[in-house]
């Protein structure tokens, strides 16, 4: 469950909705779907398998199983790249997330009661041009993760998760039942799963499959950090299954939540990052209890957000804490520095809006700082780290040692992650950057 907590997040709730609407709808899912099969799903068996096998911080893991494997300890890039790669979406994560918590005060106060869209998109951009209010929401959200990270996320983090996550599901199966009186559910299915290729391009394959890793916690060190504390007796590949079909189910739960809710407030599909900002208030506002409705779901929400940050961070501190850096230090620190490093989101958001640093070349035109940080790990640094974790336990490792975790689940996961998940990758990569 605590894997769970760190798959299911914003990213399915809050950029699985908008992305979809800004590729084309159900074409774009059908790739999602076929990225997380495909290549998802045998990654996350493998990093959690590394992490069972080496027991330490994705770093210290890839260094010492690749040690007794006979291989070079340069492997260990693979667990340093994936710990900068959380390191670099926490520092954004964090900015958004703490949207959550002015919606949740606004849910309290009865803001929400009866809003149209319009005043519910003037809401939503009142708060992203003010960088005192986003900055003031970054630092309690971070504060929040170091929080739990310092003391460590065995006590108390499964505990409530376990009930957290359930809640969030049943909440959102309700917003599906209102979403279905709208008149528009059947337009919102038609958008979500009758594939049109033609709206199809070589980049929202690649969004697709950045997306699958983002969501999942992939090639971020989580995984593996989480592997490093799963009991032997526990299979690697059930709970693995488990995750991704409980993270996806969430994803398109919230989909069918959304579009709805967006045709038929005439609003538009591919209106970014703040989508559930500006139509979840507009569906709250219609529902009878809707300021108990919206506070829970933001709650909720948020504590879905601080459970996947805390996994972000938890890759560094693990390390940290493996050199001798107390664990409270290394929080401390490590958050700190992520803190500084999300006030360039807070100000790309408003301040700094036209400052777009690679906007010479066509790819990166018009991309913010909060752009190009998203683009580049869920773009490029995630798929190379998969790719890297599928060609060491596919090529390097000894299939006799992956058989020894995976156990009956090795004959089917072996041959997919050693051949058919490096070439998807690599085609993917090619078609990108052609």
């Amino acid at each position: 469950m605590a894997a769970v907590g760190s798959a299911v997040g914003l990213g399915n709730i809050w950029k699985f909705p908008y992305i979809t609407g800004e590729n084309g709808g159900g074409a774009f899912v059908l790739v999602y779907l076929a990225c997380i099969a495909v290549i998802g799903l045998p990654i996350m068996v493998a990093e959690v398998m590394l992490g069972r096998r080496g027991g330490k911080s994705p770093i210290g893991t890839m260094a010492m199983v690749a040690g007794s494997e006979g291989r070079s300890r340069g492997w260990a890039g693979v667990g340093i790249m994936a710990t900068l790669t959380a390191f670099i979406i926490l520092s954004f994560y964090s900015v958004i997330a703490g949207w959550t918590m002015p919606y949740i005060l606004a849910a309290v106060g009865g803001e929400f009661s009866g809003i149209a869209a319009e005043e519910s998109g003037a809401l939503f951009g009142g708060l992203l041009a003010s960088p005192g209010q986003l900055l003031l929401w970054h630092s309690v959200f971070m504060g929040l993760t170091v929080l739990v990270s310092a003391g460590g996320v065995r006590h108390g983090l499964e505990r409530a998760v376990t009930k957290l996550m359930p809640a969030l599901f049943v909440l959102l199966l309700i917003l599906v039942g209102y979403a279905m009186t709208t008149g528009h559910f059947g337009e919102a299915i038609g958008f979500l799963f009758r594939p049109d290729f033609s709206a199809l391009t070589a980049e929202a394959v690649l969004v697709a499959l950045g997306h699958a890793f983002f969501t999942l916690s992939l090639a971020s060190g989580a995984m593996m950090a989480y592997g490093a504390y799963l009991k032997k007796d526990v299979s690697i590949a059930r709970t693995s299954v488990v995750v991704a079909f409980m993270d996806t189910g969430v994803a398109l739960l919230a989909g069918l939540a959304i579009f709805p809710i967006v045709f038929a407030n005439g609003l538009e599909p591919g209106a970014g990052p703040g989508l559930i900002f500006v139509t979840l208030p507009v569906a709250f506002g219609q529902m009878p209890g809707s300021s108990f409705f919206a506070t829970l779901f933001f709650v909720l929400l948020l504590f879905a957000a601080w459970s996947s940050s805390i996994s972000m961070l938890e890759s560094l501190v693990s390390y940290l804490n493996e050199k001798g850096v107390s664990r409270v230090k290394a929080a401390v620190g490590g958050g700190l520095v992520a803190w500084l490093v999300g006030i360039t989101t807070v100000l790309s958001l408003n301040e700094w809006a036209g400052f777009t640093p690679l906007g010479m070349f066509e790819r990166f035109e018009g991309k913010t700082l909060f752009d190009l940080y998203d683009y580049l790990t869920a773009n490029i640094m995630m798929p190379l780290g998969a790719l890297l974790t599928a060609l060491f336990v596919g090529w390097k490792m000894k299939p006799a040692h992956s058989a020894a975790e995976l156990g009956s689940w090795h004959r089917v996961w072996y041959p997919v992650v050693r051949y058919l998940s490096p070439i998807a990758l690599l085609i993917v990569f090619y078609f990108n950057l052609k």
